[in-house]
């Protein structure tokens, strides 16, 4: 019940990130793709987020494996959606 919960309060907070859109993120936000397949998700996270050591550890993982040539023409980061998830719920509070 509590990961349910996790995963409802990311959503939120993410402003329904989880579902696909093709909209420019709002004012505060940028738009970052997450996933290790081909097939990526689109998440908007709040620019604050770039100050916090557990998002730069993805950003470093996403200069390891990217550099700075994106391929979806985003910041991409590649890690599973649930730890990206879990991640960005832990630095909403």
């Amino acid at each position: 019940m509590a990961l349910v919960r996790s995963l409802f309060s990311a959503k939120k907070i993410l402003g329904g990130s989880l579902v696909k859109t093709s909209k420019a993120p709002p004012k505060g936000f940028l738009a970052v793709y997450v996933g290790e397949s081909q097939k990526k998700q689109r998440h908007f996270v709040p620019v604050s987020y770039l100050n916090q050591p557990l998002f730069q550890d993805l950003l470093s993982k996403c200069e390891e494996e990217f550099g700075f040539d994106h391929p979806m023409g985003g910041l991409t980061i590649p890690c599973p959606v649930d730890t990206f998830i879990s991640i960005t719920s832990q630095l909403q509070g």
